[in-house]
């Protein structure tokens, strides 16, 4: 009953009005552009569930957590599902797919731009949090936890991913070798609080990976 696109970018979008006959046009209408925009990412989302024949929608784009505010305007109904995951990780990963932007750039980037949008989200907007860690160790329990919240009926060959062909691409979700295996892996050892670089203990501390 869930179809989750690949990530979609909605908060990328942009909507332009060519010249004055478009402005006024749109201003007897009492639609602003930031209004058209919401319309634009509506209609793209209603598309994609309708030409998937299912009946909930995911839009799972990491950068959307940046964005929370502008989700919860266009759509006030929406559930919200805060996906955490040890930080460390969240940077080997990261650096990983980019090592060129060094770990330090990493470490300074990603504390500015997530570590307080979540709070903000999570302290505003109901929803669930999930742990990759949790997730990896007992998918079956986090599933259908979710399907719970969700209000959707629990299906074991949710898990079974790998009979699905998917799209792997730069930009648009996951590449890597672990998610083209078609299963569920087990997570690495989580590090112990010494090993935990000094510019993370922060971001560890607020996502409860730390004492506080």
């Amino acid at each position: 009953m869930v179809h989750s696109p690949h990530e979609l970018h909605l908060a990328k979008l942009r909507v332009v009005l060519a010249n004055e006959f478009g402005e006024g046009a749109m201003k007897i209408l009492g639609v602003t552009r930031r209004d058209l925009e919401h319309l634009l990412s509506d209609r793209l989302l209603h598309r994609e569930l309708v030409r998937s024949g299912k009946h909930v929608i995911v839009e799972k784009t990491p950068d959307s957590l940046c964005h929370w505010e502008r989700l919860r305007e266009c759509w006030p109904d929406a559930r919200y599902i805060f996906l955490l995951r040890h930080p460390a990780h969240i940077v080997d990963s990261l650096y990983t797919a980019h090592p060129e932007l060094g770990r330090e750039r990493l470490y300074a980037e990603h504390l500015e731009r997530f570590v307080e949008p979540m709070r903000r989200a999570r302290e505003s907007l109901d929803g669930i949090a999930v742990r990759y860690e949790d997730f990896t160790a007992d998918p079956e329990t986090e599933a259908k936890r979710i399907c719970a919240y969700l209000d959707v009926p629990w299906e074991p060959t949710m898990l079974e991913y790998g009979r699905v062909s998917r799209r792997f691409r730069y930009g648009i979700g996951d590449w890597g070798d672990r998610i083209r295996s078609g299963r569920i892996q087990s997570m690495r050892p989580l590090p112990l609080p010494d090993e935990v670089p000094d510019q993370l203990r922060d971001w560890c501390r607020a996502w409860g990976y730390m004492p506080a």
